[in-house]
């Protein structure tokens, strides 16, 4: 009678160097462990002081393995791992593995590129879209960030406005909005034009309170340092020496996209962030960011990054819930 044959397995032994505590690697209660037990489900990993072993399917050993060693680059720097960095490691890892991903970086490599540093808190991308988003505002005069709510596509620009303020690149932050409203009418809002438009700027405050020391904005605000306005206000300018960011820019149409585009001046850059699925302009009325890329599509010194559900770095329903409407569209034929 003819045994059934079994799969090979592989064994792999790896020691964590005494510098880096085992609770740094395996987390608080073994979370970060459970993580990857999780996630390598058929794969038997077991730890003895400070040694950790692998059995299973030769490819999953590997990718255990190569997440250990990663994991220690990581923890090399400094930084602490988290359950999320572990389980967006694996993603990195898994979607190299599976040619999903013709990614040159490693997850290290993105988990350790620090944008920001401001009051302890150090502002990092967290995916590799995102690091590529970082690296494209880095090479090209006009990006734009493309993506649902909670991918860091306008965060992420903010911090690497405020990085190139802080090293000189430019003399100035220009930071704009489109004043459209979703369901309200500004002219049926209370106060003065100032007081009806913070609304829709609010959001842009709140982030550079994070990234500079709140006491400063005001005077930085003062001195043209800083300018927070709406889009109408960038008519008939030219912008030079500046970081000029224009968000929630599926809200601008045709001509308001031509508009901000040609604002663009010396020694200056550009990104435009926006969510193509969160349209909230009139019935009828094109999106000027949903338009702009057949028109700029090859331009050179013209980058568009594109960000999705998996670069949600909001609470992980987030991305679930942008990709239950992704397929609600879909099916809808929207």
């Amino acid at each position: 009678m003819t045994q059934p044959t079994t799969a090979p397995q592989a064994h792999a032994q790896f020691t964590v160097p005494s510098k880096h505590p085992m609770v740094m690697v395996l987390g608080s209660g073994d979370a970060l462990l459970r993580v990857i037990e999780n996630a390598f489900p058929a794969t038997d990993i077991h730890v003895r002081g400070n040694e950790v072993s692998a059995t299973g399917d030769p490819k999953e050993v590997a990718l255990v393995q190569r997440l250990f060693d990663e994991m220690m680059l990581v923890l090399r720097t400094g930084q602490p791992m988290t359950e999320d960095a572990v389980e967006r490691s694996i993603s990195m890892l898994r979607a190299a593995e599976n040619g999903e991903s013709e990614a040159r970086e490693t997850p290290a490599e993105v988990l350790t590129q620090n944008i920001l540093s401001n009051r302890g808190r150090t502002i990092r991308p967290k995916t590799l879209n995102q690091k590529r988003y970082v690296d494209a505002i880095d090479k090209h005069t006009v990006v734009f960030g493309i993506g649902p709510a909670g991918t860091g596509k306008t965060y992420l620009a903010m911090a690497k406005a405020v990085q190139a303020l802080q090293s000189k690149q430019v003399n100035r932050i220009i930071l704009t909005r489109p004043a459209v409203e979703a369901g309200e009418r500004l002219g049926f809002l209370p106060g003065t034009l100032y007081e009806k438009i913070d609304p829709y700027l609010r959001p842009l405050y709140d982030a550079l309170h994070d990234m500079l020391d709140p006491d400063s904005i005001p005077r930085l605000m003062a001195a043209g340092t800083i300018e927070v306005a709406p889009l109408a206000y960038m008519r008939g300018r030219t912008l030079n020496d500046a970081f000029i960011i224009l968000d929630e820019a599926q809200n601008t149409n045709p001509e308001q996209m031509k508009m901000f585009l040609t604002r663009l001046g010396f020694d200056s850059k550009i990104v435009i962030t926006g969510d193509i699925t969160q349209i909230d302009l009139p019935g009828g009325t094109k999106s000027g960011l949903r338009q702009v890329r057949e028109i700029l599509d090859g331009v050179e010194d013209v980058h568009f990054s594109m960000l999705t559900s998996t670069d949600v770095v909001r609470h992980k329903l987030v991305g679930r819930i942008v990709d239950a409407y992704d397929q609600y569209d879909s099916r809808n034929g929207k």
